[in-house]
């Protein structure tokens, strides 16, 4: 059975198919065809031709949808205006970038991409361990020595069960024993910062969970395909030469404060964070694999989003 990392590439695919047969005609187009882009294909080869069918029945509704809100994908300036198309390697994420797949015009020195997700939102999977300093690699402010003193006895457990080759199933009171301590170091650690460093946590918190480039986010859906406009700094829902948007992607704006920072109720392994401006995030952690690790996997989820986000809804079947 396809991992969800394939489900996600398979959908890219179809995503990058439908705008190609949509535009091919109407105005010039390349398809970029590199390892990144014979990776998508591999996976979406992997599902059966009803799924692939669905894959594409939800990759035509983003696709009718986005031409309404970005005109300069089919209207070029000259005849030599060539709009590329391309999915961005992996690697772009880890630079700041979490769009999949890019529509380039070099010639209007223009872009746009999409994050694309198969049915989940879940915007980063960062990890926590006794060496991660996700302070510097999330808000470029480095976490305190006190951090690392409350993390490590615990990650340093996890490492001699590795050694014994124990397995997460097997552990008792996992949640209590590692999952709770952790978080609550996380928790202290975050408000710390953001104690010490004013207003830059949450903003700088959001742009490592978003990246540093606007973007649409098309989720792939039973039967509806969900589509957000993550516009930050204006580079979006730009008019063409002969056409307007049909619709307005409004701007945004980046939280400047934490209101709460607390564990989900009734839950051990979730911490809830609520910013300003609308802004809620969830850090759910556990273990990414069956053989226990010396460090633990973050599901990180928008679950508030500021009423101004722009949102639509594509109904398929």
């Amino acid at each position: 059975m396809p991992t969800q990392t394939e489900a996600g590439k398979a959908f890219e695919f179809a995503l990058l198919t439908q705008f190609f047969h949509h535009l091919n005609g109407v105005c010039r187009i390349r398809i970029n065809k590199d390892e990144s882009y014979q990776n998508a294909i591999k996976c979406f080869e992997l599902f059966s031709s009803s799924s692939q069918n669905k894959y594409l029945k939800a990759a035509e509704a983003a696709v009718h949808h986005i031409l309404e809100l970005e005109p300069r994908l089919a209207d070029p300036i000259n005849e030599n205006d060539t709009l590329e198309l391309e999915i961005a390697p992996d690697s772009a994420g880890i630079k700041g970038d979490v769009r999949d797949i890019l529509f380039i015009r070099s010639s209007q020195n223009w872009e746009i991409g999409i994050s694309a997700k198969n049915n989940h939102k879940a915007v980063k999977h960062s990890r926590l361990s006794a060496s991660i300093n996700f302070g510097r690699e999330w808000l470029n402010i480095s976490c305190s020595q006190n951090y690392f003193s409350k993390v490590k006895p615990i990650f340093n457990e996890l490492k001699d069960l590795r050694s014994a080759g124990q397995l997460w199933c097997n552990l008792e009171n996992k949640q209590s024993r590692f999952y709770v301590p952790i978080l609550n170091a996380f928790k202290e650690e975050l408000l710390f910062l953001d104690h010490v460093y004013p207003t830059i946590v949450p903003e700088n918190l959001l742009k490592y969970l978003l990246g540093n480039k606007d973007f649409y986010k098309v989720i792939k859906r039973p039967k509806v395909t969900e589509i957000y406009g993550f516009q930050l700094q204006g580079t979006l829902n730009k008019s063409a030469v002969n056409k307007k948007p049909r619709f307005s992607v409004t701007r945004v704006k980046l939280p400047s404060r934490i209101i709460e920072l607390a564990f989900k109720a009734n839950s051990g392994d979730t911490l809830l964070l609520t910013f300003d401006q609308g802004w809620q995030i969830s850090f759910r952690i556990h273990n990414a694999s069956k053989s226990v690790e010396p460090s633990l996997k973050f599901d990180i989820n928008i679950i508030g989003q500021p009423q101004t986000l722009y949102s639509h809804h594509s109904y398929w079947d």
